[in-house]
């Protein structure tokens, strides 16, 4: 008489879930500032941080403003650092959410799957509010900015969100086997990002020796295309959409895989000695 019974439909089941994500979405989103306000507000700085900064650099250095696309400087080196910082900063948050060992586990609603989606959306919604702030600041109080073909230019947006998920699902499930090495190969992997992103140049400008040094990267990909979907007269000839597609959707399955068989064997005990 004091149990309520709970429909046990797939429906009900995919709606609870998504109920549960977007509590764990809200919930890192304002992890980052006891104000959530405050906290997308850093977030937005930080972006505007990166590209003065950038800008500067590509102003002093001679000869680094030749590599741009003919077109709005600006929205040539927002369109490779959102990107970036989208890529980097999911694939850091998905590292960094709960594993199996952690104490919110012990919650009966909670389980990895949402503390990995709770992290990635809520990633997402800070990059897209950034993104649109500064890009809207930008277009009404400097100058009016075109994007040719904005709903593909979002779409590889996305498609970096969806790789940094996936590569960052990968180092998760290696995470509780071996947390140093994994913590120190993330970092660099990051770190190299900032010039194997190719967010500073562009492909079609590379000779063919530098370009085998970056075209393994997804994001090299991602921000090529991008650029090309932004600007009416660049067109990428040596990326595709195809392969970061690709290689996101088999690193998913091989990271679900991996924290699947992660999760029955972790332990609190094995950071006992940490």
């Amino acid at each position: 008489m004091f149990h309520t019974s709970r429909s046990r439909s797939t429906t009900m089941g995919g709606l609870r879930l998504l109920l549960l994500i977007y509590h764990g979405s809200v919930r890192h989103v304002r992890r980052s500032h006891r104000n959530a306000l405050v906290g997308l507000v850093m977030n937005i700085l930080q972006t505007v941080i990166f590209v003065a900064a950038f800008y500067l650099m590509f102003t002093l250095i001679p000869g680094m403003r030749g590599s741009a696309i003919r077109g709005d400087f600006l929205l040539y080196l927002m369109s490779g650092i959102f990107l970036f910082l989208t890529f980097n900063k999911t694939m850091g948050a998905v590292i960094a959410s709960e594993g199996p060992a952690s104490p919110m586990m012990q919650h009966a609603p909670m389980n990895t799957i949402v503390a990995i989606g709770s992290a990635a959306f809520g990633t997402l919604y800070i990059q897209i509010l950034s993104m649109l702030v500064v890009g809207f600041v930008y277009h009404t109080a400097f100058t009016p900015i075109t994007i040719h073909d904005p709903a593909d230019a979002f779409a590889m947006v996305m498609l970096s969100w969806f790789s940094g998920l996936s590569i960052g699902m990968v180092f998760l499930a290696m995470k509780p086997w071996a947390p140093g090495f994994v913590g120190l190969v993330s970092t660099i992997f990051q770190r190299m990002n900032m010039i194997a992103s190719g967010k500073m140049f562009v492909a079609n400008m590379l000779p063919g020796y530098m370009l085998a040094l970056f075209d393994w990267n997804p994001l090299f990909h991602c921000i090529d295309q991008a650029r090309g979907f932004t600007f009416i007269n660049y067109n990428p000839h040596f990326t595709s959409i195809e392969y970061p597609l690709y290689i996101s959707i088999a690193l998913i399955m091989v990271g679900l895989m991996g924290e699947f068989y992660t999760r029955k064997f972790a332990s609190a005990s094995w950071y006992a000695r940490r």
